[in-house]
């Protein structure tokens, strides 16, 4: 799967944007992907794939759950229900979801009103690709760190095992 960190980018540019833009840069990044997923997927080549046996790659939308108060607890929920990913939503926003019942239209293949979005927060003075940038590179250390202290934690128990013998 591929994975898309999408209240990050939100939460990047919190304050930093009018309050228009407020909650849509994770929505407007996820439409370019799906669109670029859809694009890939309706190929000649990649249907050969697919005609040969090969499952698809899907989409992951993570980090679902709405980090800014304003916002709709099942924003991004709504947002991005689209055939062919997967949302890994937090309890809180299932539940939320469960509470609301209710999703509304699908993301279409084109992503939307993805594209005029993004050209919005280019006039506010984002630059979308320093920020993916830098999202990467914080999420790839959140993920290396984690992995470290997971390390850390299972030689400690380890030794405390191996100390009996």
């Amino acid at each position: 799967m591929a994975s898309l960190f999408v209240s990050r980018w939100d939460v990047a540019v919190l304050n930093k944007v009018p309050d228009e833009l407020r909650a849509r840069l994770g929505i407007a990044i996820a439409g370019r992907a799906y669109k670029a997923y859809c694009d890939l997927l309706a190929t000649p080549r990649f249907s050969a794939i697919v005609n040969a046996g090969y499952n698809p790659q899907r989409l992951l939308w993570a980090s679902t759950g709405t980090k800014d108060p304003q916002a709709s607890d099942i924003l991004y929920i709504k947002a991005l229900a689209a055939p062919n990913t997967v949302n890994t939503m937090p309890e809180a926003t299932l539940m939320a979801l469960a509470e609301h019942g209710e999703i509304g239209a699908v993301l279409p293949p084109d992503g939307g009103d993805a594209e005029q979005v993004l050209a919005e927060f280019a006039r506010a003075g984002v630059d979308i690709d320093a920020l993916a940038q830098r999202l990467q590179e914080e999420g790839a250390k959140a993920f290396s760190d984690s992995w470290n202290a997971l390390l850390k934690v299972i030689e400690s128990k380890s030794m405390v095992l191996t100390e009996g013998d």
